[in-house]
């Protein structure tokens, strides 16, 4: 499998200053996917900034489990915005009649 859009776990716990167990909690928690490649665990690109919110609050001294919490009220409210804005659009073609 091709590495060029994975980035290392080891190498993004160096940039991040985190340790690999945080990492693979999150991974078990089900809060981020890892790809492993020939015995290395590397994170798709595509996960790189949802990961950095959960370093973000980890630093705040939150567990994963809160982290876990915090995801799921955030991916809701999301949810409620996106569908939000499509009840909007669809009022504004009932006023344009």
């Amino acid at each position: 499998m091709k590495t060029e859009h994975l980035v290392a776990v080891s190498e993004f716990c160096v940039y991040h200053n985190v340790d690999n167990t945080f990492i693979h909690s999150l991974q078990q928690a089900g809060l981020v996917s890892i790809t492993m490649v020939k015995e290395d665990n590397f994170i798709p690109e595509t996960e790189l900034k949802k990961l950095e919110k959960m370093i973000s609050l980890h630093q705040l001294d939150i567990n994963v489990a809160g982290i876990e919490a915090i995801t799921h009220l955030l991916e809701r409210v999301e949810q409620m915005q996106q569908r939000l804005i499509g009840m909007h659009n669809k009022l504004r073609l009932y006023e344009e009649e």
